[in-house]
This record gives C-alpha cells, sequence and structure tokens, in this order.
C-alpha cells in the first residue's frame, strides 16, 4: 500500500510495507504487544526526475508527542527498493522507539548507485534526497533540521551513496554509515550495470574516477563527520573496505570500521544496522548535550 502525502497522517500499528494476509487489526495488535513504532509508506514528488518516489517512514509510538527528532535515512542496496530495510530489520520499528529517533528509507531504483548520473539526465538521486526529500521530511515532521541530528547510512549500494552524499552536502549530514559497502567501484566496470550510469570506463574514465567514493573523501577534513563503516570478512567488498579504512586513516580521519563474520547478504546487514544506529544514537546525545550546556 503507498499513498501520496501532502501532510502526514499516521495510524498507530499501521504496517503499510506488508502484503497480503497481514491485516490493520493484526498490525494494531502487534505495536501494542511489542510497543512498536508505526510503519508507513508514502510518496514524495521529485520535480528533478517528474516521478513520485516511495518511502518507508517509521516514526516512535509517542511521536505526536515529541519534536526535534534526529533522522537517520537509511538507503538500499543495488537491486533493492524502499521496503527493504523494514522486512530485513524488523527491529527497527521497536528501535525508534526506544532511541526516539524517526528512520526513513527512499527508493532509488534498480542501481542508481545515489548520484546524479554525468550519462543519463534521468537519473538524479543525488539531487532528489538532499534537495527534495531532506527538505520535504523537515517540512511535514518533526524531525530536527540541524545537521548534527541528521545520520545517512546504507548497505552495499547504499553504504557508497550514504558516503558519497553525506562527504558532498555537510551542511546536511553530521553523521553517516557505510555496511558492506561499496566505496570503490573503479575495480567493478562489468558489474551492476554502472556503464549505463557513468558510461564506460574505458571511454569515460574521469567520471569513474570522479564518483567513486574512495576519491570523493578526498573532499573530506578531520571532525567533519561522524562515520561508522563496517564490512563483513566474507563480502567481497572486503578489500575496498580496508582500502577506505586505511585512506581515512593515512588523511587522520576519525572513524570507527569493523570487520565482522559475514557474507554480503541481509544476514549480516539486518544486524549491522543494530550497531550503526547505536553509534548515531551516542552521536545525538553528544550533540543534544552540547546543546544543553551552551544554554
Amino acid at each position: 500500500m503507498c499513498r501520496k502525502v501532502q501532510s502526514p497522517i499516521f495510524t498507530t500499528g499501521k504496517l503499510t510495507y506488508m502484503k497480503g494476509s497481514l491485516t490493520l487489526i493484526l498490525g494494531v495488535l502487534i505495536a501494542l504487544c511489542t510497543h512498536a513504532g508505526t510503519v508507513d509508506t508514502i510518496s514524495v514528488y521529485s520535480n528533478a526526475m517528474k516521478k513520485d518516489i516511495r518511502t518507508v517512514i517509521i516514526l516512535p509510538s509517542k511521536y505526536k508527542k515529541l519534536s526535534n527528532l534526529p533522522v537517520v535515512y537509511l538507503l538500499h542496496g543495488w537491486s533493492g527498493k524502499y521496503s527493504g530495510w523494514i522486512k530485513e530489520s524488523p527491529q527497527l520499528a521497536k528501535t525508534v522507539d526506544e532511541m526516539q529517533i524517526m528512520i526513513v528509507c527512499p527508493d532509488a531504483g534498480f542501481n542508481s548507485w545515489y548520484f546524479d548520473s554525468p550519462v543519463d539526465s534521468s537519473v538524479r538521486y543525488e539531487t532528489f534526497i538532499t534537495g527534495e526529500l531532506v527538505p520535504y521530511i523537515d517540512q511535514h515532521y518533526k524531525s530536527s533540521k540541524h545537521r548534527a541530528f541528521r545520520a545517512i547510512a546504507g548497505l552495499s549500494m547504499g553504504g557508497h551513496g550514504a558516503m558519497f552524499l553525506s562527504i558532498r552536502h555537510k551542511d546536511l549530514f553530521g553523521n553517516a554509515g557505510s555496511m558492506a559497502g561499496g566505496v570503490d567501484i573503479r575495480p567493478f566496470p562489468k558489474n551492476w550495470d554502472l556503464s549505463k550510469k557513468l558510461g564506460d570506463s574505458a571511454t569515460h574514465p574521469q567520471n569513474w574516477e570522479n564518483y567513486t567514493v574512495i576519491n570523493v573523501v578526498d573532499q573530506l577534513k578531520p571532525g567533519e563527520l561522524n562515520l561508522i563503516i563496517d564490512c563483513g570478512i566474507g563480502d567481497f567488498f572486503l578489500p575496498v573496505n580496508r582500502a577506505f579504512h586505511r585512506k581515512l586513516l593515512e588523511m587522520k580521519i576519525e572513524h570507527d570500521y569493523t570487520e565482522r563474520p559475514g557474507a554480503h547478504n541481509s544476514k549480516y546487514w539486518g544486524s549491522a544496522v543494530d550497531f550503526q544506529l547505536l553509534f548515531f544514537k551516542k552521536a545525538f546525545d553528544k550533540a543534544k548535550a552540547a546543546v544543553v550546556a551552551a544554554k
């Protein structure tokens, strides 16, 4: 179920991401029993791409009584979609209640890699997320509008996207995370239809250099972002994550980096997200303490 939202309407326990036999009544009972937050699916219009973008919103159950909520934008991976996170990590509905945050999961197409394509003008997901989605959320929801209370993270392609967007838009994001992220796309010129978004690596080599996160990180200075990066030791992206980690160390960019048992699959990032959200919650709490101390 998906609806286009002009102003937010919330129903406790409305699990719009489920299909088939799961009814609204069952959803309400689940929420009441587990003290979980609400899950809704909305459509946000992208003027840049002239289409509606489906987006999952996860809110604390006491949302109406809250204000200035920290926001975590969670990005899906290649071949995924907006509903992927809540299906693979159903604990998120409870986590938002425990942490008093909100989570936003936008759709980014089959293989957008979260940038504005230099060869396909119809692919403008950097513009959508940073210039359209974030302003939409801040206008229609009780979200904090300060970068210190805004985070972005993702899995695989979404890990690349989170790093790419946070580094290029430090005015919007104070925190970013990558789970099993494709943080250097250059070793994979024949994979995931990347050439359709960047051009062939042989004829458009500069695009591949300019749009890979391991090079974009050159724009980052120490202390500008709170970063957390993790990857499974059985993941094919492990070598590029290790290289990314080494470069951050050389640049003296503070970050949390973890390798854990696991492969490139939903089992890995379905649990890795818990560690990343805890990292963000600590950053939000620290920022809140700083605001209180400054008063």
